[in-house]
């Protein structure tokens, strides 16, 4: 898989997405929203891996669109690119694997959004995430969609208002962030994360990862009844099966066959 502006790479049952366009602060251009969609479609259906972590190279996470490729042009033109760009944030929801956003630097407005549609968010101390298209006339509305999902509705219209950098503490305190951790230990804190999720069945990660946001949203009448029908098709599996009787009979887990 040759790209341009992104790079993977699988460590067993772990696969690693890099953001490679530090020079840019690793802007989603449309260049990258392609090569993202791609790979994450091509990830979908790698059987081997179970987890992908999505990291960036340089200092900062990401600092949003490239507003360079939104000066000047049409309406139609302008649509395209958040249009693709949301599938591209939809498809990290859709494929089977949990996927960790490791953040360090800024993960700003595009680049806020990318790291709250992925599952978990592994922060360093000096990450600030923000969404400060305010401030230059452009409202953040399509971040707004997975802050506000994240966060709340005060939290992120305050966000999204004020258009201010929120500390890595304060976007774990709102729970934008699920850990943060020194600078230095940003990689092996994600990798750990990322292989303690490995240890468990790809089947049952994948089906758990759908029917959490089957129902995240829902009612509680249908989140119940999605969550009802998640877990009697999980226990219809081969591997739960197995790792049921090994509790029931006080075994080690078993070997998961993935089906």
């Amino acid at each position: 898989m040759g790209y341009d502006e992104i790079l993977f790479a699988a460590n067993g049952a772990v696969g690693t997405i890099t953001l490679n366009n530090p020079g840019r602060i690793n802007a989603l251009s449309r260049k990258m929203i392609a090569e993202l969609t791609d790979l994450l479609d091509r990830a979908a259906g790698d059987e081997a891996l179970k987890v992908i972590i999505l990291r960036a190279a340089g200092a900062h996470f990401c600092a949003g669109h490239d507003l360079k490729e939104m000066v000047g042009r049409g309406m139609r033109e302008n649509a395209e690119i958040f249009d693709r760009c949301s599938r591209m944030m939809q498809r990290l929801h859709e494929v089977p694997q949990p996927v960790i956003a490791q953040v360090q630097g800024i993960a700003t407005a595009a680049g806020c959004q990318l790291a709250a549609w992925c599952d978990l968010v592994v922060a360093e101390e000096g990450a600030r995430f923000a969404t400060p298209g305010v401030k230059i006339g452009l409202f953040c509305t399509t971040p707004m969609t997975a802050i506000t999902r994240a966060i709340g509705r005060k939290a992120a219209m305050e966000m999204l208002l004020t258009g201010r950098y929120y500390s890595a503490a304060e976007a774990k305190g709102l729970g934008l962030v699920n850990r943060v951790v020194p600078l230095a230990r940003l990689s092996a804190e994600t990798e750990e994360l990322a292989a303690q999720i490995a240890e468990a069945s790809r089947l049952v990660l994948a089906i758990g990862k759908q029917g959490f946001y089957a129902q995240v949203d829902q009612p509680d009448e249908k989140a119940l009844y999605a969550a009802k029908n998640t877990i009697a098709l999980n226990l219809h599996a081969e591997d739960a099966q197995a790792g049921i009787r090994a509790f029931i009979e006080k075994q080690a887990p078993p070997a998961w066959k993935n089906r």
